[in-house]
């Protein structure tokens, strides 16, 4: 009969002890004793698998574990043990050892302080290898800060462009959709008693930039924003508005001399002439002024935009007021919005083609179509003729209509003739988008998928679009035809619209493009935008492209297609058709499509620029 120790017998004691052996066999634990006064271990053949002895001695010399401690871990693991012994309490210590073979593990090692019946003390314990936890962490960390790095990275793009949304990259002032927005917001201010609006056109820009090049057009942009900002005080706003044009925005100026003082001073400032380098270049300034005596600014850029016209049109180098007697040229415009009304029914409106090619292979990839006004009376007419009064008077959405509808003509056209066109950009307005009828009126063309991409052209209410744009948004994408985004980083595009968009592709503003072989800062900025696109899926189209080293370094940046004058000039069907034709035939043959427009480009065409 099996001997009764404490309520158990001996094979239940020895039962035990093998499971215990096993469990401590499969999880790989190693149990020690350090004898502390002989300085003696007792090691289980774990221990001795774990440093790698090939021994199975029960009885170990602490030489053994002192010969395996890593170098730099022996002054630690002594410490460490050395705290226990002195508090006769809990061991717990992380050390590296070395194997017989020089590969280097890490161990975790924990005892507990005990005294025998004889009172002589020890330490009991365990250690198991912890090599793998501890390379795990280490990937971790490593790959923590590697996505930390990224993040910083990325926001900093996105504060350099949302930065650049608010602000011109070459002088730093605010630009139009900062002024725009701050002028919505005076509007609404109860404390201004009188504003002032002045438009600023610097007079002999286009001379020094064809002469002296594009950093001293640069250097007299800069010096201009200077100036201007130096004559008028902190509540004030002063913004470049566009190529060489300014607004300054006055609150509270006071009375008409005041204001007169204030004109002449600027005026007085412009005309110093700028330094460039050695040179000394000449320069001036056209000024239109207007004037709310009661704070309202809601038609005082109109009105300083007139007055500007008027003093460019009596010889520049001066300033003119609004008057009553300018009333006369808004009516004019009215008449001219009158006419356009009715172009799109007469089908006066009609789409020139500006090619856009894949950045490394040239090959057409696209086709922009552009507006082009044949007035019966004034012939071809430009946008610059008359986009802005279509934007003024809520004619856009009409004239996109007519576009797209010539374009898919035109489309239809080459199609039957054996041709394959590319995709073809259209612009579209954001009434139109809000039209609660535009999907099926779309439905109604049978657009072919893929055929066609809209170019949103006032995406700055993109930051907070309503659920009737959102909806046609998505109506427009399910029938396959893309959304882009037109001058992005103009100030006119913002992130947060970017985001929740998810168009197909941006168009980077040809304003950052232009000193992209000059500047630096302007290649990093451009890259950025490259960057946040990539990192959001979405393909980059720079415009603007003037020379064969914009579209190389563009190329290089990253840009995906590329479209200026160095690629072609906006075109009509015609001519568009027979590119197609003859770009087929190349492509036939594998021979890349050459750059169009580069010989072809003659004086009137560019005058119908964009």
């Amino acid at each position: 009969m099996a001997e009764v120790v404490s309520g158990r017998t001996e094979e239940e004691f020895q039962d035990l002890l093998r499971r215990l052996e096993l469990a401590l066999d499969a999880s790989q634990i190693g149990v020690w004793q350090h004898n502390v006064d002989d300085k003696e271990l007792l090691w289980d053949p774990q221990m001795h698998r774990l440093y790698g002895t090939g021994l199975q001695d029960r009885k170990v010399s602490s030489d053994v574990w002192m010969k395996a401690l890593y170098p730099e871990d022996v002054e630690k693991a002594l410490r460490d043990f050395q705290i226990a012994l002195d508090a006769r309490g809990f061991y717990n210590s992380q050390f590296r050892i070395v194997l017989p073979g020089g590969e280097v593990r890490y161990i975790r090692s924990r005892a507990h302080f005990y005294e025998d019946l004889d009172g002589a003390p020890s330490f009991i314990g365990a250690e198991w290898d912890v090599t793998a936890d501890i390379l795990l962490n280490r990937e971790l960390t490593s790959q923590k800060a590697i996505a930390e790095a990224r993040a910083v990275a990325l926001e900093q793009s996105r504060t350099r462009i949302e930065y650049a949304a608010d602000h011109d990259y070459l002088t730093g002032l605010p630009n139009r959709r900062y002024l725009d927005r701050r002028l919505a917001e005076l509007r609404r201010d109860a404390v201004i008693e009188t504003l002032a609006v002045l438009h600023i056109d610097i007079d002999g820009f286009k001379e020094i930039n064809d002469k002296w090049g594009h950093a001293a057009g640069d250097a007299t942009l800069q010096s201009a924003a200077a100036r201007i900002s130096a004559a008028i005080t902190a509540n004030d706003i002063v913004a470049r508005v566009s190529g060489d044009e300014f607004v300054a925005v006055l609150v509270n100026v006071g009375s008409a001399e005041r204001l007169a003082g204030i004109v002449n001073d600027i005026l007085s400032r412009l005309r110093r002439e700028v330094r460039f380098g050695n040179e000394m270049l000449r320069i001036g300034a056209s000024i239109g002024v207007a004037l709310s005596l009661t704070g309202n600014a809601a038609n005082l850029l109109a009105e300083s935009d007139v007055a500007l016209f008027q003093a460019k049109k009596l010889g520049r180098n001066r300033a003119e007021f609004f008057t009553p007697e300018l009333q006369a040229d808004l009516h004019a415009e009215r008449r001219l919005a009158d006419e356009l009304r009715l172009a799109p029914v007469l089908r006066q409106i009609e789409p020139f083609y500006q090619i856009q090619v894949d950045a490394r292979s040239r090959r057409i990839v696209g086709l922009e179509a552009l507006a082009r006004w044949r007035h019966p009376e004034k012939g071809l007419l430009s946008p610059a003729a008359f986009l802005k009064v279509a934007d003024e008077y809520g004619l856009t959405a009409e004239i996109d209509a007519a576009v797209l509808k010539r374009a898919l003509a035109d489309r239809a056209t080459w199609v039957s003739r054996g041709l394959v066109p590319p995709r073809i950009a259209v612009n579209i307005s954001g009434r139109r988008l809000a039209d609660p009828d535009l999907i099926e009126g779309l439905e109604a063309l049978k657009i072919p998928r893929h055929a066609i991409a809209f170019e949103l052209v006032e995406t700055i209410f993109l930051d907070d679009p309503d659920d009737r744009v959102l909806a046609n948004i998505d109506g427009i994408k399910k029938m396959g035809i893309d959304i882009e985004i037109d001058d992005f980083g103009s100030g006119h595009a913002s992130l947060i619209g970017l985001v929740k968009l998810k168009p197909k592709r941006l168009k980077i503003d040809r304003q950052l493009v232009t000193a992209v072989p000059v500047s630096d800062e302007q290649r990093r900025l451009v890259s950025s935008i490259v960057d946040i696109a990539r990192a959001l899926n979405v393909e980059v189209v720079a415009e603007g492209v003037e020379t064969e080293e914009h579209a190389r370094i563009l190329a290089e940046i990253g840009c995906d297609e590329l479209q200026g004058y160095a690629i072609g000039y906006p075109s009509p069907e015609a001519e568009v058709a027979a590119l197609l034709k003859s770009a087929h035939a190349k492509s036939r043959s594998r021979s890349p499509v050459a750059g169009h427009g580069r010989t072809t480009g003659s004086a009137t065409r560019r005058s119908n620029r964009s």
